[in-house]
């Protein structure tokens, strides 16, 4: 061009560099912005409109948000699709808050975000724990007379409802319907949940009964919810009935439904009542899972019926439904419980044949096992196979191993393990010291015990009742100098 004769101008460099940008090419584009301002043409909107677009296409989201900053700090007219560029790109690299600041500067603009990019934003405020920012923006939408979607809604509804503070949340609520906006079954399930989540279970009803004032009918899932909080508030009662309401009023249970019935029952120790629901399940041919097993295996495991545990682990496979480790790590607690930890150990091989890695759960079982027997050789050995397969133990993994060393007086062990324990990273808790305390106070060590105590208060451990009583009795015995390792 230049060897015509012929100098390129603002319009034709915007063009060039708007090309290179929109091809991916942000270098060439930037070679040209150079060459522009070689020949003393200053960038205008228009460049840097393309150059933001051009720097997050090639993913390069500081240099974008530096000319966004730019582009602002000179009062140039800034495009929405340059903001919407930067703040999705912001979203999806969880920078929440840069993201929030350059909606703000939208909305300064009179500009609308999408609802897309609000969406996206609000949720990931709330994950976050910025719920405060999160409606701040809601009620500046509205201010400027941009009315958020239903969406974008019900994702803040579910970050308040997540963050745990219901009244806040239903107060934001009514907040949004004095103002005129319409909810969905979403935003009455999501609030329904969180209630139930917090035990307060007649406020759910209450927001079922609003929901079908206002004509949004409640799905089974809205019962699932509630099913689910009587259960976990001990109304079982309750929950039959509204079971039973259920099914009159035409709504069919999935299996989820029976889950949360199963589960329930065997909570209450109603085992049977559960069975009599599993076998109404198979007998509607819908597709099963260990789910709705599990729980009255785990209920058989707890009252030593093993036999009816493992008829229903037949069945499971009877019917092709596949094991779970929570299955084997009821079992496992079952046989343990029994003293049957041998048996138990041979589940870990029969998981193995079935495609299944046994957990570190499954692991902390058989060790719990052994050590409530006291043979501390064979957790030991169950440690090394562990290892050999690079699971590690965790906080309760060691708490059990730490109690049962001290049951049989070697507190030297004891103490080796509560120091490993405490290099993997793995900080001691209440339990762990306390197994520990008594222990040695048992032994007659109650010096020793105190400053374990000190180490506890040292690190923000709370002395609870039980290291009071434990060395309140050790004070008591007649101290020994004898070591019975």
């Amino acid at each position: 061009m230049y060897e015509l004769g012929f100098v390129p101008n603002e319009v034709v460099y915007n063009t060039l560099i708007d090309g290179y940008c929109k091809m991916g090419n942000i270098s060439e584009a930037l070679k040209i912005r150079d060459d522009m301002l070689s020949k003393g043409i200053f960038p205008n909107s228009v460049t840097l409109n393309s150059l933001i677009q051009g720097f997050c296409k090639s993913d390069l989201i500081g240099q974008a948000e530096n000319v966004l900053e730019e582009m602002m700090a000179r009062g140039l007219p800034i495009n929405q699709g340059s903001f919407s560029m930067v703040i999705n790109l912001l979203c999806l690299k969880f920078r929440f808050v840069s993201a929030l600041h350059f909606i703000r500067e939208m909305l300064l603009r009179n500009l609308r975000p999408n609802d897309g990019l609000l969406t996206a934003l609000v949720s990931g405020l709330c994950k976050t724990g910025k719920q405060g920012e999160a409606v701040e923006l809601w009620f500046r939408l509205l201010g400027k007379g941009f009315v958020p979607n239903i969406v974008t809604s019900n994702a803040l509804i579910h970050g308040m409802c997540k963050a745990g503070n219901m009244q806040e949340t239903l107060n934001l609520l009514r907040d949004m319907l004095e103002r005129g906006l319409v909810f969905d079954r979403i935003t009455y399930n999501t609030l329904i949940s969180g209630c139930c989540k917090e035990g307060k279970v007649e406020e759910g009803f209450k927001l079922k009964e609003e929901m079908v004032k206002k004509g949004i009918q409640p799905d089974i899932y809205t019962y699932n919810l509630l099913l689910h909080g009587l259960f976990n508030v001990d109304k079982i009662d309750e929950a039959s009935r509204l079971w039973y309401e259920c099914k009159k009023n035409g709504y069919v249970p999935n299996v989820y439904t029976y889950g949360v019935m199963i589960d329930g029952y065997c909570k209450a120790n109603k085992v049977e009542e559960g069975e009599n629901l599993l076998n109404e399940l198979v007998s509607k041919k819908l597709e099963l899972n260990s789910v709705v097993y599990n729980p009255l295996i785990k209920a058989y495991c707890v009252n030593g019926n093993m036999n009816a545990a493992f008829r229903l682990r037949d069945d499971m496979r009877s019917r092709g439904v596949p094991l779970s480790c929570a299955t084997y790590s009821c079992l496992m607690h079952g046989l343990c419980n029994i003293g049957l930890v041998d048996d138990a150990e041979h589940l870990l091989d029969e998981m193995r044949k079935e495609g299944l890695l046994p957990n570190v759960v499954c692991y902390t079982t058989i060790i719990g096992g052994y050590s409530m027997l006291g043979q501390m050789n064979k957790v030991n050995n169950v440690l090394q196979e562990m290892s050999s397969h690079k699971i590690h133990p965790n906080k309760f993994t060691y708490t059990i191993m730490i109690d049962g060393f001290c049951k049989l007086g070697k507190t030297k062990e004891a103490a080796k393990l509560l120091n490993e324990m405490k290099e993997n990273g793995i900080l001691p808790d209440a339990v762990t010291y306390n197994a520990f305390t008594n222990g040695l106070c048992k032994e007659g060590k109650v010096e020793e015990a105190f400053k374990v105590c000190d180490e506890m208060s040292s690190g923000a451990v709370c002395l609870d009742e039980i290291t009071y009583t434990t060395l309140i009795d050790g004070c008591h015995q007649p101290s020994t100098a004898t070591n019975q390792e």
